[in-house]
C-alpha cells in the first residue's frame, strides 16, 4: 500500500508542477522571460502522464523540425559552392 501511495503523490507532484510551468510559460509569452522553455517543459513532464500532452509536444517536435530544415535549405541555396574551374 505505501509503494501505490508514493507512486500515486509523484505523480500528483509531476501533474501540478506541469501544469504551473505551463501557466508560468503563457504568462512569460507576454512577460519577459523564458516562455517557450517553460511551455516544452511543462509538456514535457505532463506527456509522462497524458496522451493529449504528448500529442502536443510530438507536434511541436515535428513543426520545429520542418522550420530546422526550412531554415538549412534556405542558407543551403544562399551559400556559393565550391568554384568550378572555368573552362578556356
Amino acid at each position: 500500500m505505501w509503494v501505490k501511495t508514493m507512486q500515486q503523490a509523484r505523480r500528483l507532484v509531476k501533474i501540478v508542477i506541469g501544469f504551473t510551468l505551463l501557466l508560468i510559460g503563457m504568462i512569460m509569452w507576454f512577460t519577459p522571460g523564458p516562455g517557450t522553455a517553460a511551455i516544452i517543459g511543462g509538456l514535457v513532464l505532463l506527456a509522462a502522464e497524458f496522451v493529449w500532452a504528448r500529442r502536443l509536444l510530438d507536434r511541436l517536435k515535428k513543426t520545429g523540425v520542418q522550420i530546422r530544415d526550412s531554415f538549412r535549405s534556405k542558407n543551403s541555396a544562399t551559400k556559393p559552392g565550391p568554384e568550378q574551374p572555368q573552362p578556356e
